[in-house]
């Protein structure tokens, strides 16, 4: 177990050159593409190729406090590009590259709207899209001033005599107060809300979720998750990094289109420790094909780690059931519960345990009432999201903001050490979110014998005849329903006159397209609800990749409801009974 951090190292650049210096040769990123031999940095040669391109960046008149938006596909010098930024005390700010779906003028539209918001200072991108990013820089009221191209950079420059001097009067003055890193919480515009976190902040909460995880200088994380979302810059990039540990690579999007590439990372790197969004599992269960399973051995496995939102008892299910003859154990299948705002993580299932769930009555549950039941139709499964880590608070209070008791459904408020101090030129978002030291989330959840189950957003709540009808809910029912693209699915509220309430719709995508079929489809999935006592009165059909994802790869309710809603309701087939 990795007791603590060094007390005397309370700025990242510190502890990094001090990770150099205690462990020169051990690995630290290694950076995988498919098909290639893994690059792999060790701690020396990683802050070697750092200190270049501090140099590179302060020739070009980067200076201490300036955000520095990293725009760069899945490349082996992103990360000393990364670690360069922070060493010379200027802010890195990690954000998607443009995708093949992403329309140009919608990836400068979210450029521009965080130029503004979260005041960028400089772009580090790449020569190709130079054309999209020009315009940004000369356009009225950007904050940008200018763009770098930093893979075309010398690559062994070193800080001499007085510019040496210099830097390290700059690295002196850095307090563990300063900023350390902007990053934007998850959404589906370009208006994300940013959020920017101290050294202290992200080194107090490293420790303590260090700590929840039982980390040890044996763990290696392996992981093909995002370095713009906070699961993938905190737990798999700032944690190793800090403790000393190595971290597998892995390209987002290489593995979205061969999702058997973390398998194959994890069966050949001997990883113990990933995190994953609930959609992950279902991905891995059903893309993954046997014959590229093969030699793949995860024994190696401590946890697996569903994060990022509510924890589905079905996709650990079918990912364990496929994956146990390969190794994996069940209490291997963990959980956590967390956000940007917070660093990372608020709850952690402690490391060897099995995933605690609960059968509740559905319908006591959409009054805010807790009652343990049978399985059965009119039952729901409540996964944990486990305990409360150190450093944290949590405490659920109803729609009055009165504290509610255990067994109680509320709006989760947490405190933390790690909490952010709120979002950058955000005044008026930050004021309905911080209150008194804690922050709002907008999740729904309940505590159960010192263990927290998240299930649902309290924006996304479908509030039919007074009762609350939880999306995931109705989503989990429409998945299962044959020939509907499981995971694919979106439900929210639609208001109804004639009701004088909302009315539940649901968004599938299918493969199904003649006529006859579509309406069977959309029969069998009404029946599906209603044998759950949910009523569904509208359901859309729409094919394969129609639904808009979030930013953490999540079909988006609200950007689709927005979307299904507005002139694109002409293009899909719409019933309701």
């Amino acid at each position: 177990m990795i007791k603590t951090l060094s007390k005397s190292r309370e700025i990242e650049w510190d502890l990094w050159v001090e990770n150099a210096e205690k462990y020169p040769d051990k690995e630290a990123i290694v950076h995988w593409v498919a098909g290639e031999e893994p690059f792999r940095w060790t701690f020396s040669s990683i802050l070697k190729a750092a200190e270049s391109f501090a140099v590179g960046l302060k020739k070009r008149g980067v200076q201490r406090g300036d955000v520095c938006a990293t725009v760069i596909r899945h490349n082996k010098y992103f990360y000393p590009i990364y670690l360069g930024i922070s060493s010379i005390g200027a802010i890195p700010a990690a954000l998607a590259y443009p995708n093949p779906r992403l329309h140009p003028d919608k990836f400068r539209q979210g450029i521009e709207g965080m130029s503004k918001r979260s005041g960028l200072d400089w772009i580090l991108t790449e020569r190709e899209i130079s054309e999209m990013i020009e315009p940004l820089i000369t356009e009225k009221n950007s904050t940008i001033r200018g763009s770098f191209f930093p893979l075309e950079w010398e690559t062994d420059l070193k800080f001499e005599g007085k510019e040496k001097e210099l830097i390290n009067q700059v690295r002196a003055n850095i307090k563990s107060s300063d900023p350390v890193l902007l990053q934007h919480s998850s959404g589906t515009t370009g208006l994300q809300k940013p959020v920017l976190l101290s050294h202290k902040a992200v080194l107090d909460h490293v420790k303590n979720y260090g700590k929840a995880i039982d980390l040890s200088p044996n763990d290696k994380i392996v992981s093909w998750l995002p370095l713009y979302h906070d699961m993938g810059l905190i737990a798999a990039f700032h944690l190793p990094l800090a403790f000393g540990i190595p971290v597998v690579q892995i390209d987002t999007f290489e593995w979205i289109m061969i999702p058997s590439l973390l398998l194959e990372a994890i069966s050949k790197e001997k990883g113990t420790l990933t995190w994953l969004p609930n959609f992950a599992y279902n991905i891995l269960t059903d893309k993954v094909h046997d014959e590229e399973l093969k030699g793949i051995s995860l024994e190696s496995m401590r946890m697996f780690i569903n994060c990022s939102e509510p924890v589905r008892d079905r996709s650990n299910k079918i990912f364990y059931e496929r994956y146990k003859k390969y190794g994996v154990k069940e209490n291997s299948l963990s959980s956590s519960y967390g956000m940007a705002e917070v660093t990372f993580s608020t709850t952690q299932t402690p490391a060897g345990e099995i995933i605690k769930k609960l059968n509740v009555d559905r319908q006591k549950l959409s009054q805010g009432i807790v009652k343990i039941t049978d399985s059965g139709e009119n039952s729901r499964v409540c996964v944990s999201s486990g305990k409360v880590i150190d450093g944290c608070e949590v405490k659920i209070i109803d729609k009055r903001g009165n504290d509610l008791e255990e067994g109680r459904v509320g709006e989760l408020l947490i405190k933390s050490v790690s909490l952010f101090d709120g979002y950058r030129n955000y005044p008026e978002k930050t004021s309905a979110v911080l209150k008194d030291g804690w922050y709002y989330s907008g999740d729904y959840g309940f505590c159960y014998e010192d263990y927290y189950y998240i299930i649902g957003r309290k924006k996304d709540i479908i509030i039919v005849a007074g009762n609350n009808i939880y999306p995931e809910d109705v989503e989990d029912i429409a998945s299962n329903v044959e020939g509907v693209i499981p995971g694919r699915v979106i439900a929210f509220g639609e208001n109804s006159k004639e009701l004088g309430s909302e009315q539940i719709s649901v968004v599938a995508e299918t493969k199904i397209s003649d006529e006859e079929g579509q309406k069977k489809l959309t029969l069998d999935i009404i029946k599906a609800g209603m044998t759950d006592d949910i009523s569904i009165k509208k359901v859309y059909l729409v094919p394969p990749r129609w639904l808009i994802k979030s930013s953490a790869g999540k079909p988006s309710r609200k950007a689709n409801r927005k979307r299904l809603l507005g002139r694109s309701r002409l293009l899909v087939k719409k019933r309701t009974y």
